[in-house]
């Protein structure tokens, strides 16, 4: 599970940091709302754990644009306040649920545990269409009317990506991030190898869906015409 921590007292962070390291949660950490911001957007986080008073943007504006942008993921505030009339801001503004510094461990644990399994018992449609092609990413089946090819893990991954993003250019960069991981040391030709892996299968399923290039900036789903 990867989680994305902003908060600008930096000895707080790094503590919380190292409490769901050892918990075995994989943790980035910025220390103002618009590295927040820009981080969230990227789309590759399972829980947000969000501090209200942040400098540049606060975390209910950070918040609000997260969820303008459609981004679902859970966010669990993080403030000293406790007002309840800032609990029910938080709330309004699209937070899952609102933890008041000081805060215990296990409490943390217990509502990050919490938040996993909201999100996990959420009903979602498993098929995932884009012109004459399905993905299944249970059965990491891709197929055009009665043909199918079943993709690797990485391949499923990068498809549902592509099919998100519903025809928008996707960078190499936001590519890794999203697959890798900021912290991996995966490069563009881990990306190239991929596209040209599904290109392929599109090929066998003769699909009128195609991964266009555009030359500097990234890739795409197109259907021809």
């Amino acid at each position: 599970m990867r989680i994305l921590l902003v908060e600008d007292e930096k000895h707080l962070a790094e503590a919380i940091s190292q409490i769901l390291k050892k918990n075995n949660y994989t943790v980035d950490m910025v220390h103002d709302g618009e590295d927040g911001l820009d981080y969230a957007l990227s789309d590759i986080y399972d829980l947000i754990l969000l501090d209200i008073m942040l400098p540049k943007l606060n975390g209910i504006e950070v918040l609000k644009e997260i969820r303008k942008e459609g981004i679902s993921v859970p966010v669990l505030m993080l403030t000293a306040k406790g007002e309840i009339s800032d609990r029910v801001t938080g709330l309004d503004s699209g937070a899952d649920d609102y933890l008041p510094k000081p805060f215990a461990t296990e409490e943390l644990l217990a509502r990050i545990r919490a938040l996993s399994r909201r999100k996990s018992e959420v009903p979602t449609t498993d098929d995932l269409e884009f012109g004459d092609i399905t993905l299944t990413p249970s059965t990491l089946m891709l197929t055009k009317g009665a043909t199918e090819i079943k993709l690797t893990l990485r391949e499923c991954e990068l498809m549902e990506f592509l099919i998100l993003r519903k025809g928008l250019i996707a960078s190499k960069e936001m590519i890794i991030d999203k697959l890798w991981g900021f912290d991996s040391e995966a490069e563009h030709n881990n990306v190239e190898v991929y596209i040209s892996f599904l290109r392929k299968k599109l090929s066998f399923l003769k699909s009128n869906v195609v991964i266009s290039t555009t030359r500097g900036v990234g890739y795409a789903l197109e259907v021809n015409k």
